[in-house]
């Protein structure tokens, strides 16, 4: 990842839910099958030049399976 994520994500909302979710076939041709969902919330991150930055996540997660394809969206400062 080119990106560290320092603390904890707040603010999560979850964007869609199962069959809502666009990439739901590859997600579980991927990982397995599970409640997939779309969340987003903002945290701050170490980039990979040392930099750290507040910004906006999004990723899929599922239970037992975890966070996957954590990506930054937006920096907010």
């Amino acid at each position: 990842m080119y990106f560290e994520v320092i603390g904890t994500i707040a603010d999560v909302e979850p964007i869609a839910i199962g069959n809502r979710i666009r990439d739901i076939a590859r997600l579980r041709r991927e990982f397995g099958a599970g409640r997939w969902r779309k969340l987003k919330g903002v945290a701050t991150v170490r980039l990979l030049s040392g930099r750290i930055r507040k910004v906006e996540l999004h990723w899929y997660e599922a239970h037992g399976i975890g966070r996957k394809k954590m990506k930054i969206k937006r920096y907010l400062e």
